[in-house]
């Protein structure tokens, strides 16, 4: 916790400054200290973008960025604005600070921190955005813009990777500052995710700001959307937000297409990472093929998108008894997989029906276009992978719309309270999730409290790895273990390792002296493939 605290000291008010900046090109989001803040993260996650491109995000990029925010933060005496905050916020604020901190230093225990936080960081850090770096592991193709956010503070000021503990601390400035008090009853929902740099948090809370802000009246569409689109590239499956900000410009405020230039440019900027890094525009799709060398291989891709279509089945069938799934059991069956997960997507769906009657019953401008925009976004999910991870934020918003005049500050702070002492128990003794709700399988990573949380949030280390070569790609794979969160880079994950096998290609640097060159895939040689056998068999050997 202390640490931890330490590292939102240096970071909130280098955002802050970093705010001052992005104001004085791109004039102010909102007003205030979350605003600034805001502002502040889009800024300096867009610059980067830009530099990763070029150099690593290490410690030499950290620094001089940290000494330029906290030189506007004192040049501007930006520091005074904490000042005009209540004594009743500041008493909750510090209570609330306390709270995020404690359930911030928890052991991480989402399974992505391992397969795909960690490593896109790492690489990001060493290298900075690699061209066709999905061919080593194709999740690394992602390369969200919140991980370019985290890996820009990971090297000094955020070691543990917890910027996601910051993040909800600036929530929670906002939520007082604007005084959205049913926003406060969300708080304790995300303590979930702010162990590790998951883009589901970001992209909530983000969502839920933009989506107050227009519901309260701000006119400015061209930092709304901008910021929308935004939390598009932190996470495509958010394609409802930056919908929303163009219908309510277009049909409410009646605004050309010219405020929009900024988001538009910040589409662009996102393509181009992702063609960069995967080959396509838009991870994990193969459509908008712009003829990259360096694209994923066909098999490659056909096999992620079985294991999607396998996970919206929460790996309960197999590909081949999917696809004889008649239209009836592809409904019947998703209703009905075994655990928690079909009591999520029946309770989606029962949302979706009861918004749309809402929105019917209400006849609101604004609460239609928040409807269209959800129902395009559900379409969406359901049309290609309709996980319950994708439409989590859904629920957040039916619930926000839905009783947004209903919950007042004396309401939230209760509700608050009592989620809060929920949450903090779940994560403290998740012996009882595990025994209640064995279905609920991020549940069986948790650990429970630990005292050293109290000086350092709790880290896993494992570094045990082995090395192998095929043709020219000497890499890394970890030992006895499926995840490759703190192998040294490049490090391959086994179950790609056999994919590439299945698909008779390789991995390969365009330059074995060079990864900042990329990577393409090849077919392998007879030769390559005796070594890439060797290493299965030494992985399955591993595995006994």
């Amino acid at each position: 916790m202390l640490l931890l605290l330490f590292s939102s000291i240096f970071i909130t008010p280098t955002l802050m400054g970093w705010g001052k900046i992005t104001e004085n090109i791109w004039g102010f989001l909102f007003q205030g200290i979350s605003g600034r803040i805001l502002s502040g993260i889009l800024g300096i996650s867009l610059t980067w973008t830009l530099i990763s491109f070029f150099i690593p995000l290490n410690i030499t990029v950290e620094v001089p960025s940290l000494v330029l925010g906290l030189f506007f933060f004192f040049k501007d005496k930006l520091y005074q604005e904490f000042y005009q905050l209540s004594k009743n916020n500041v008493a909750f604020l510090s209570l609330s600070l306390l709270i995020i901190l404690f359930t911030g230093s928890f052991y991480p225990y989402i399974l992505d921190h391992f397969g795909y936080y960690i490593p896109t960081l790492k690489w990001l850090t060493e290298y900075g955005l690699i061209k066709g770096i999905s061919n080593i592991d194709l999740t690394l193709g992602q390369m969200s813009l919140w991980h370019i956010f985290q890996a820009g503070f990971s090297n000094f000021s955020d070691p543990f990777l917890r910027i996601n503990s910051i993040l909800l601390i600036i929530y929670s400035i906002y939520i007082m500052e604007r005084k959205s008090w049913i926003q406060l009853c969300f708080v304790p929902v995300l303590f979930l995710f702010s162990q590790s740099p998951s883009p589901d948090l970001p992209v909530i809370i983000f969502s839920l700001i933009i989506l107050n802000e227009i519901i309260a009246g701000n006119q400015n569409t061209l930092l709304l959307f901008a910021f929308s689109v935004f939390v598009f590239a932190i996470k495509p499956t958010m394609i409802w937000i930056p919908v929303l900000v163009f219908l309510n410009s277009v049909f409410i405020f009646k605004n050309t297409i010219r405020p929009l230039f900024l988001g538009i440019t910040i589409l662009l900027l996102f393509f181009i990472k992702n063609i960069w890094v995967f080959g396509y525009p838009v991870f994990p799709i193969a459509i908008g093929d712009v003829g990259a060398s360096w694209k994923p291989n066909p098999e490659v891709l056909k096999i992620s998108s079985q294991f999607a279509i396998m996970k919206t089945y929460d790996m309960q069938f197999t590909y081949e008894e999917i696809q004889k799934f008649s239209a009836a059991d592809y409904i019947k069956n998703w209703f009905s997989l075994k655990g928690i997960k079909s009591k999520i997507n029946i309770i989606f769906i029962l949302s979706l029906i009861i918004f749309s009657v809402f929105a019917w019953v209400k006849k609101k401008k604004m609460i239609t276009l928040i409807w269209i925009s959800l129902l395009i976004k559900s379409i969406l999910i359901l049309a290609f992978s309709a996980q319950y991870r994708f439409f989590l934020d859904v629920f957040f918003v039916i619930f926000f719309v839905l009783l947004y005049e209903y919950f007042d500050q004396k309401k939230s702070v209760v509700v608050f309270s009592a989620l809060s002492i929920f949450f903090i128990s779940i994560l403290s003794f998740p012996e009882y999730i595990q025994q209640y709700i064995p279905s609920f399988r991020v549940g069986n990573f948790m650990t429970g409290f630990e005292e050293k949380q109290f000086y350092q949030p709790s880290t896993y280390r494992y570094q045990k790895f082995d090395t192998f070569k095929v043709g020219h790609f000497k890499f890394n794979v970890s030992h006895h273990y499926p995840y490759s969160f703190d192998t040294p880079i490049p490090a391959v994950s086994s179950s790609y390792i056999l994919d590439y096998m299945k698909a008779g290609i390789f991995p390969q640097p365009s330059d074995q002296n060079d990864f900042r060159q990329g990577f393409i895939w090849k077919k392998m040689t007879p030769e390559e493939k005796k070594e890439a056998q060797k290493v299965i068999y030494s992985i399955k050997n591993d595995d006994q």
